[in-house]
């Protein structure tokens, strides 16, 4: 068990934070797992319940068993995977950095490629991906696997920008949806898929882009800003709050309106999160070294597969 150095691991900024029951739950954060190099990437899979979660550095993927606490190893080498998800038939979704590409892992573990390529030039190192309901995966392309060996391998880009891409369901085709990042990191959708919301570790803010009914992108505008640090990745729960993690400022509560209503705060750095659980509503966090778990009041977005 862990974080106690806190009283709570909620930080109320807001009484809405209150008022909507995000301070319930359980009065500590659980620590799983300590032995990461650097943590991201959290997934949890209902129909095992399990969890993995990337240690990008060991280039690894780990496992984490709901139901007798037992970690192993998922995928190793895993081409320094950052960012998972599902598609709309339940299958993996990775984003590996050190290879960079998306790839998709099959029923029979096969690993299909789905994009390493922009216009005939090579992704920089995919960080995040989420899928639509129409089954087009959106993913950032920023740079922070090519940059040093660390989490991936270092190597200059060939795009020359970090950008924001879509892959087609039907064709393949990789069409860039959004640039003019600095580094782009987390992504995800509006519970009604008519926004796509991104955190812009660089820039230190979130923007929000309405999607059209052409799948191209509006111009976007700032949702949430830091001057003392960035964002990493981004989720909603099913009352339209975002949860973003903050890096050494734990994990942000934004009120649809844009708002900061309250904070988890959390012993180590916080890289990523994720909703999940039988009920959606245990919220598992990777931070630096750590995968730490909180048992809530909140439920995530619905899963819709």
């Amino acid at each position: 068990m862990s974080g106690d150095m806190f009283t709570t691991p909620y930080e109320v900024l807001d009484e809405r934070f209150r008022a909507g029951r995000c301070a319930n739950g359980d009065a500590r954060l659980e620590r799983l797992y300590a032995d990461c190099r650097w943590a991201e990437g959290p997934l949890y899979l209902p129909a095992w319940r399990q969890l993995i979660w990337s240690d990008i550095p060991n280039d690894r993927l780990l496992r984490w068993d709901e139901s007798t606490g037992a970690i192993g190893v998922f995928r190793s080498p895993a081409g320094h995977v950052n960012g998972n998800t599902l598609d709309r038939e339940g299958r993996l979704v990775s984003c590996e950095q050190g290879n960079r590409r998306v790839t998709r892992t099959e029923p029979d573990g096969r690993v299909t490629v789905l994009a390493d390529r922009f216009e005939g030039k090579r992704l920089n190192s995919p960080n995040d991906a989420v899928v639509r309901s129409d089954g087009s995966v959106w993913f950032t392309d920023p740079d922070f696997g090519i940059t040093s060996d660390y989490e991936g391998h270092r190597a200059e880009s060939e795009i020359g920008t970090c950008d924001v891409y879509r892959i087609d369901p039907f064709t393949g085709r990789v069409h860039r949806v959004a640039d003019g990042f600095g580094g782009p990191n987390g992504l995800v959708f509006s519970p009604d898929e008519r926004q796509l919301y991104v955190a812009d570790t660089r820039a230190r803010h979130i923007r929000v882009f309405d999607v059209r009914e052409d799948g191209t992108l509006s111009d976007g505008k700032v949702f949430a800003e830091r001057t003392d640090g960035g964002f990493d990745n981004i989720r909603f729960d099913d009352q339209g709050r975002l949860w973003a993690a903050a890096f050494d400022d734990g994990v942000h509560c934004y009120d649809p309106d844009g708002t900061l209503i309250g904070r988890l705060r959390v012993p180590e750095p916080v890289s990523n999160i994720a909703f999940g659980g039988p009920k959606n509503n245990r919220l598992f966090i990777t931070a630096t070294t750590s995968l730490y778990s909180l048992v809530m009041s909140v439920t995530g977005l619905p899963r819709v597969l």
